[in-house]
């Protein structure tokens, strides 16, 4: 008879194999802290906020609606979105712009503390966008690995957990 294994009758559960850990895991003081912000990120139900829209997106959004694209109106959508009642039952996490990362609600609260508050947790855009290659037809690359870890360490300091990096590449 088959067992509930998907074997014969004297198969039993799968075996607990021993888990590979890697060089990087062994001599990486941050893992725990980075599987425990995976798991917080993946949990099943919830999503990822990507509020990290540059200044010329953001404004492109802000058009639709008939408004300008300035600091207070990107400010106060943004406060919109990062209040709205029962956010935290669905995100887990949101990414932010580098200049979201320092705006505050219209009574001063930082977004990134009520994003927090809430058990969100911040992530950021680190690259710098796309970069003309040169010598090319139009071809880019992006950009952002000069400064890349001063930007990382002040990001941390202000609260982020986790990042993304977007690698996209035009070849002609």
């Amino acid at each position: 008879a088959a067992s509930a294994w998907g074997g014969g009758a004297t198969c039993g559960p799968p075996r607990a194999t021993a888990r590979m850990t890697s060089l990087f895991e062994k001599e990486n003081p941050y893992v725990e802290q980075m599987v425990a912000t995976a798991r917080q990120i993946s949990r099943r139900g919830y999503g990822i906020l990507a509020a990290d829209e540059s200044l010329v997106t953001a404004g492109k959004r802000l058009e639709t609606i008939g408004l300008d694209n300035t600091v207070e109106n990107r400010r106060a959508f943004r406060e919109l979105l990062f209040t709205t009642p029962g956010l935290e039952k669905y995100i887990s996490g949101c990414i932010l712009f580098d200049e979201t990362m320092y705006q505050t609600t219209s009574g001063g609260e930082r977004f990134v503390d009520i994003l927090k508050r809430r058990g969100i947790l911040v992530g950021t855009k680190l690259d710098t966008g796309l970069r003309p290659i040169a010598g090319t037809h139009g071809e880019t690359r992006t950009g952002g690995l000069d400064g890349l870890g001063d930007r990382v360490l002040n990001y941390r300091k202000e609260g982020a957990t986790f990042a993304k990096w977007r690698a996209v590449l035009h070849v002609g």
